[in-house]
This record gives C-alpha cells, structure tokens and sequence, in this order.
C-alpha cells in the first residue's frame, strides 16, 4: 500500500513539474496576451469601437508576437537569455511552416533550442581559446539556431499542425455533442492538485486562441478560469463551516472572486475532499450555462478574476459569461452545503488539521506536524531570504509572501521575503515555504534550503513558530 501510494506520488509530482513547464513559458507572456485580447476586443469589425487600421495589429500579434515570445521564454527557463535567443529563433520554423497560430509549437522548439545550446556550452566549456570566446558563442548560436529552425520548418511543423488540428477536431465534436461541460469532471480535481496553470495555458489557451482568430471568441477560456465554483465553496465554509474555516473563508472568498487567485481555495477542499463533487457539479453547470447563451472570451483572462473575465468578453456576451459564473457559484454553495451541514459537530474543521486528514486518505502516516517540529528545531542562525514558491509564483505565494514580509518587519528581522514560480527558486534562499503538495519539488529543486510545508499560505500557523524560532536563533 505504501509503495503504491508513494509511486502515486510520485506520478503526480512529475505530471506537475511538467505543467509548470508549459505554464512557465505562458505566464511571464499574459500581458502580451492581455494586450492583443484587448486590441481584439477593441477593434475587429465585430469590437467596441471598429477601426480598420488598428485592426492590422490583430494577426500579426497572434501569428509572430506571442509564439516568438513562447519560445523566447521557453529556451531562457533552460538556458537564460542565449537560450531564449536559440528558443525565439527555433520558433520562426513552426511559424512559417503553419498556417495556425503555433503556441504548441513554440513550447516544443524554444525549451528544445535551450536545451541544445546549453549542451554545446557544456561541451565547449574551458575548451575555446582566448580571445575566441565572443566568435564561438555568436556562431554557434547562429548555427544550431539556424539548424533548428529548418528542421522545425520542414518536420516539427507539419507534426504540430497535425497534432493541433487533431485536438481542435475533437474539440469541435466535444462542443457539437454538447458534452463540453463534462470536461470539468476531469478540470477540477486537477486544479486542487496544482495543475490548473498546465491545464488552462498549456492545452486550452492555444486551442482557445485558435477558435477565437477564427470566431473572435472562444468558450475554452471560461473553463479553467471560472471563478464560480470556487466561489460558492467558500461562501459555503463562510456559512456553514466551522472554526478557522468560516472566519477565513470571506476573506479569501473576495481574494479568490476579485483577485483571481484561485489557488486561495484548493485547500478548503483538501481539508475536506468530497467537496470537490462540489466543484465539479458547479464546473458542469456553469460550463452548461455558457454553452446555452453561446459565451466566450477574446483571450484568456489571467488570473481568472471576475473583472479579467469581463475585460476580456465581447460584446453581446456579457449576460452569459455573468450567468454562467453565478450558476456555477449557486451549484457549487449547494452542494458544498450540504456535505458541510451533515458534518458532525465533534469533527475538527480547522485548516491546520487539514494535512492529517489528507494523509489519512492518501493511506499514509501523518508525520507532517512531528518533521516540521524537528526541522523548526534547527532553523538556520543566518537567515538572509526567505522565499515563497507555487506553481506559477504569481498568486498564492504572493499572498503568503505579504503575510509573512509584515510578520518580519513586525519582529524587527532583517530578512528579505520574497515569492516565485517553484521552477525559477533563487540558489540563495535560506527558507523556503510551499504548500505540501509541491514541497518535494522544492526539496529537489534546493535540497539545501530550510524547507516549511504549509496547507494554506493566507492562513498557517507555521508562520508565527517560523518568526518565534528565527528570533530565538538570533537571541
């Protein structure tokens, strides 16, 4: 049992970082995309305000400027800016070679181009003659750069584009059957397991974009994004829960609806997790209610607060994208009410205890509270940085990032605490704190960090035992 429960993990650690791949090459770009959403919304003959010379910007962005980007990014995670130079030049192959825009692509041959340069240094390194150096690094840039877009001309693209027509098709016959709703049965859970950003920026985002340069909308971009369900749940704890839960729950019921930090809310449903049906039932019915009214987006509203969602609707569509948030929301309060009510009172409904009980589910052991007692234990006497990570490093662990800065700065310590993407941890971080489904990642990521696993960043009693030991240490 337990070696299954540890290879399920195991799984599903590896499933995540590669999600945060494909998230990590779309997240640093959301402006980028953001901008041309709103140029879209703006100025196509169907927008706001039609103008024909604006109206240029449409295609060019969507077909050159956010795949180059894509790749540009993708070969700098691997191998800093001359990857990303190898990664960007990769890209223009696929670009050419398609008549789609090539999001898939770009994530394909800007981490490859990254890889592949990154390689050759480590060959060349200590090997080239002074004087020699700025003549290699520049031509062999130029030429694997150069290579690599000829091959992803004339094989990865048409591979790409097969793959690409392939998904659409199948989505098409998804939408046509009117089964499109279903997907949140799957959609959900897979957020409460962090991989919501690979879910929305690494499959339906570039599926969406190709819908909506085709229809000026896209019904994909309301999936992930919806802030309903997430919304009814807490409204549920706000009323119904007990203990830390209901008095946390409104404040981050507003982070959740208005931020759009979705994240705020996966570990209400881990405390408890037979409300995930509660989830699921208000992502079918939301997704339903979009389909009836013919909803979509321009673009991909991110983070997936109600105001992006509105940002980035077209006109005509502003009752359906408002109707299916707020249906999803009753559907998921429902529900999530009722499994709250039925609780008996003797049940500890805190979010501390939320890590015991998802172990008990998981079949294993809780030790959680014992080893982060021993590692409290041996909190480092210099701390210099300490660093929140999550899967994109842009909304929870920001959060838990302002928690904890204020915390220090009330202690008198001076401490820099600042947040990333758990891909992109700084070798200089003495503390780092994730939330426990993605502190084995930053384990391998810095095995020689302090580490502290928490099961909710707005909200962790591990914050004030961090700050009481670091000023003992201190003392």
């Amino acid at each position: 049992m337990t070696h299954t429960t540890e290879n399920q993990s195991s799984f599903r650690v590896k499933v995540q970082r590669f999600g945060s791949y494909l998230s990590g090459m779309i997240m640093p770009n959301i402006g980028a995309f953001i901008a041309w959403g709103i140029i879209t919304a703006l100025f196509i003959p169907a927008g706001w305000i039609p103008n024909e010379a604006f109206a240029k910007l449409v295609s060019p962005m969507i077909t050159y400027l956010l795949p180059l980007l894509i790749g540009y990014t993708g070969g700098k995670m691997i191998h800093d800016v001359r990857g990303g130079v190898v990664g960007a030049t990769a890209t223009m192959g696929v670009i050419v070679g398609s008549d789609i825009p090539m999001f898939l692509g770009a994530m394909i041959m800007g981490p490859l181009g990254g890889y592949l340069i990154k390689k050759f240094d480590q060959l060349i390194q200590g090997k080239v003659k002074q004087g020699f150096e700025m003549l290699v690094n520049n031509f062999s840039a130029g030429i694997i750069g150069g290579i690599l877009t000829l091959v992803a001309f004339k094989g990865v693209g048409p591979i790409v584009l097969g793959l690409n027509k392939t998904l659409s098709a199948g989505v098409e016959t998804i939408i046509n059957l009117k089964l499109l709703p279903l997907a949140n049965i799957f959609i959900e859970p897979a957020k409460v397991l962090f991989l919501n950003n690979a879910i929305n920026h690494g499959i339906l985002s570039p599926l969406g974009i190709e819908q909506a340069t085709k229809t000026g909308k896209s019904i994909l971009f309301l999936l992930e994004t919806n802030p309903g369900p997430g919304l009814g749940i807490l409204l549920a704890y706000w009323l119904f829960g007990k203990g830390t839960a209901k008095q946390s729950a409104p404040g981050a019921a507003i982070i959740h609806f208005l931020g759009g930090i979705h994240e705020i809310y996966f570990p209400y449903i881990l405390m408890k997790p037979v409300l995930i049906l509660a989830a699921m039932a208000g992502g079918v019915s939301g997704v339903l209610t979009f389909t009836v009214f013919h909803a979509g987006l321009v673009a991909v509203p991110s983070p997936g607060s109600i105001f992006a969602l509105l940002a980035m609707t077209p006109r005509g569509n502003y009752l359906g994208v408002l109707a299916g948030v707020f249906v999803a929301a009753a559907v998921s309060f429902f529900v999530a009410s009722i499994f709250l009510k039925s609780t008996k009172n003797t049940e500890e409904e805190d979010l501390n205890k939320a890590a015991e009980k998802m172990q008990q589910l998981k079949g294993k052991k809780s030790d959680v509270v014992a080893s982060l007692q021993q590692k409290e234990a041996t909190v480092p006497s210099k701390v210099k940085k300490i660093v929140f990570a999550c899967d994109a490093g842009m909304g929870s662990s920001a959060m838990g990032a302002s928690i904890m800065r204020n915390k220090v700065q009330k202690a008198g310590l001076d401490i820099q605490v600042t947040n990333t993407a758990i891909n992109q941890l700084p070798g200089d971080a003495d503390i780092v704190i994730t939330h426990k489904n993605l502190t084995e990642r930053a384990k391998e990521k810095l095995p020689n960090a302090f580490h502290v696993s928490v099961e909710n960043f707005l909200n962790s009693p591990k914050y004030d035992e961090l700050i009481e030991s670091l000023k003992e240490s201190r003392e």
